[in-house]
């Protein structure tokens, strides 16, 4: 069973208490912060060393500071809404449009801004939050649970659960940048992704989906086999033009007999990371926007230093009949899970 210890991360700006919490089984930890959620680190072995391969900011200032959801939790609804707004049972509910005419993950204070309540329970971090009724727009209100697990021989399992006690919408995921090499190494260089997708979601100049799905086919987005993620993003594409690289969901093919479908793997470094979901969309993005951020150790994030796999329901899903709903009725239970694998090559 992994052991779990708690120290002080300081306060937000309001004055809000924010802790740490390590979870440590093996040579394995993973580092969890009430505030959004976040994964700070994830240290894996490395040959006869560590190496912490998840992107994070020093200082809880830094993370108040940046706007790159670095390893944050997001919701109610990761990635894109088209319109800032949506109709449910015939009332139509205008949201903050904070990424062009998107609402993206959730609104200008999402989930990634709230400072979770945290316990121990049987080895694993457990967090809660309960997003009142009409937060950034939504109605009803979402109690949400999310608990981090981490095993001794390399998966982290990141399991969502929500109720609302009223129709609404909700669609969760985690927002980690990886790099195999180590989170300062500030490139992808060396390493592959392979992605089991038939299919993306196209998008329009304002990253928005069309409706549309495209098939990977010829593209520089059949990952279908392992592809240099340099070698990918140098490749032409008008979706890679307009995404300014790949910040796309993947259709992710069905595989039978297993709830837990997966859905990605990475190499490079003598690592490996597999990514294994529930859920129907990945969102594979590479960082594209990072901007130099400050990171952990006086590290700094630029574009294409790292890449993220967003397990998640289709994004704008509630515009278009045909995607997988997002539509969490009244007392129902929204569950989902995903795992990251990490193991030596």
């Amino acid at each position: 069973m992994a052991e779990l210890i708690w120290q002080p991360f300081g306060m937000t700006a309001d004055q809000r208490e924010v802790g740490l919490w390590t979870i440590q089984a093996g040579r394995y930890a993973a580092q969890v912060l009430t505030y959004g959620g976040i994964l700070r680190s994830f240290t894996v072995p490395a040959g006869e060393e560590t190496q912490d391969i998840v992107l994070g900011c020093e200082t809880l200032a830094q993370y108040e500071a940046q706007d790159k959801y670095l390893g944050a939790l997001v919701g109610r609804v990761a990635n894109r809404i088209g319109g800032a707004c949506f109709e449910l049972n015939g009332k139509r509910y205008p949201l903050a449009a904070n990424n062009g005419p998107n609402c993206l993950h959730g609104g200008v204070h999402g989930f990634n801004e709230a400072v979770w309540e945290a316990r121990e329970e049987n080895g694993a971090l457990v967090l809660t939050h309960v997003s009142p009724d009409g937060e950034e727009g939504f109605p009803g209100r979402l109690d949400v649970r999310v608990t981090y697990t981490l095993t001794a021989d390399g998966v982290l399992t990141v399991d969502y659960q929500a109720k609302s006690d009223a129709n609404t919408l909700c669609n969760l995921t985690n927002h980690s940048y990886f790099n195999l090499l180590g989170h300062a190494c500030g490139s992808l260089e060396g390493q592959r992704i392979q992605v089991w997708a038939d299919a993306i979601t196209e998008t329009d100049e304002n990253s928005t989906p069309t409706g549309t799905l495209l098939s990977v086919e010829g593209t520089p987005f059949d990952l279908r086999q392992p592809v240099e993620f340099l070698r990918g993003l140098a490749m032409e594409h008008p979706q890679l033009t307009l995404g300014n690289g790949y910040d796309h969901n993947f259709v992710l093919c069905r595989q039978p007999r297993s709830p837990m479908r997966l859905a990605a793997r990475v190499t490079g470094g003598g690592l490996c990371l597999e990514c294994f979901t529930t859920q129907p969309g990945l969102q594979l993005y590479t960082a594209n926007y990072l901007d130099g951020t400050p990171g952990k150790g006086g590290a700094s994030y630029g574009p294409r230093s790292a890449f993220c796999l967003e397990t998640q329901a289709w994004p704008d899903a509630v515009h278009y009949p045909n995607f997988p709903s997002v539509v969490l009725s009244a007392g129902e239970s929204y569950h989902h899970t995903t795992a990251y694998r990490v193991t030596a090559v």
